[in-house]
């Protein structure tokens, strides 16, 4: 089916690049499907020069590979660069968010309370600066209900703590923990309105920090990611029991079609076997009335 892509340039390529991402990491096809230029370009409605372009840029992030005599294939998941911000949005908008959101919360768990410690020996007057800024523009647009400037406020807090501990590996991920909070917004994971108590968590953890208390700035990160695990715990347990309810209500609808058109049938059936009976005394008494015309007969040629 071509379902074309509007634009041109690099807006078309990039729109190329993540309707097949999409497709790849968010598990629309399994490893080692081979994709064909060709197949891909009237899917997309580009030429095939637009697909390898787009193609390359997902080899780079070792989603697909090329194969002498077989061409392009989904590879292994092993081979993915998953913490490429780009498969992180793409797997997270998948089928297999719940395993994805799982996996990075086990990852946060592993890094941003270590990073919070090392943040209380070695962030800078600015840094720490920043912190508190972050922590007060979250409190402001929690208030008012916005949730986009909320959420570039926190991804503000987590990308300055990351870059605090001083340690570039660790600073690396900043962009791997801002498309989870990203997604948690974009995926309705997170309360309309942001706990007040993970705000004042976040500002334990600036004031950690700037006392340079290493212990207390990493209980509090721990106790922010809990918070949050817990939360986005429910929101999904709530949209998994809305599905299975949207889906028992449909299974509902179709049986109770199913038994009215039963009855409906049931009823079409007894009509015509009563239209049956009808037409058969009808017969009945055609033959009564042929048979009194036949004595009638006989009696007048007596």
């Amino acid at each position: 089916m071509n379902v074309g892509i509007e634009g041109n340039g690099a807006g078309l390529h990039a729109d190329v690049v993540d309707r097949i991402g999409a497709l790849v990491a968010g598990g629309g096809v399994p490893p080692g499907t081979v994709l064909r230029a060709d197949e891909l370009g009237e899917r997309y409605g580009v030429s095939r020069t637009v697909v390898r372009e787009a193609v390359r840029v997902l080899e780079s992030m070792g989603l697909v590979q090329s194969r002498r005599r077989v061409g392009t294939t989904v590879a292994p998941r092993e081979r993915w660069n998953v913490h490429d911000p780009q498969v992180i949005r793409w797997r997270l908008d998948g089928s297999e968010r719940a395993e994805q959101l799982r996996s990075l919360a086990e990852l946060r768990r592993g890094v941003e309370p270590v990073a919070a410690s090392l943040a209380a020996a070695r962030a800078t007057p600015e840094q720490c600066g920043e912190l508190v800024g972050a922590v007060m523009d979250m409190a402001v647009y929690a208030r008012s209900g916005d949730l986009a400037a909320y959420l570039e406020a926190d991804i503000r807090f987590h990308r300055t703590l990351l870059a605090a501990s001083g340690n570039e590996m660790l600073a690396a991920l900043g962009g791997t923990v801002a498309e989870v909070l990203a997604g948690r917004i974009r995926h309705h994971l997170m309360p309309a309105h942001p706990e007040p108590s993970a705000i004042r968590l976040h500002g334990d953890v600036a004031d950690a920090i700037r006392c340079g208390d290493g212990t207390a700035a990493e209980t509090a990160m721990r106790a922010i990611l809990t918070e949050a695990a817990s939360a986005t715990r429910i929101d999904t347990e709530a949209a998994s029991a809305t599905r299975i309810d949207t889906e028992a209500a449909s299974a509902t609808r179709i049986d109770t079609e199913a038994a009215s058109a039963t009855r409906m049938d049931s009823g079409a059936a007894s009509a015509t076997r009563m239209d049956s009976g009808a037409a058969s005394a009808t017969r009945m008494d055609s033959g009564a009335a042929s048979a009194t015309r036949m004595d009638s007969g006989d009696a007048r040629d007596r």
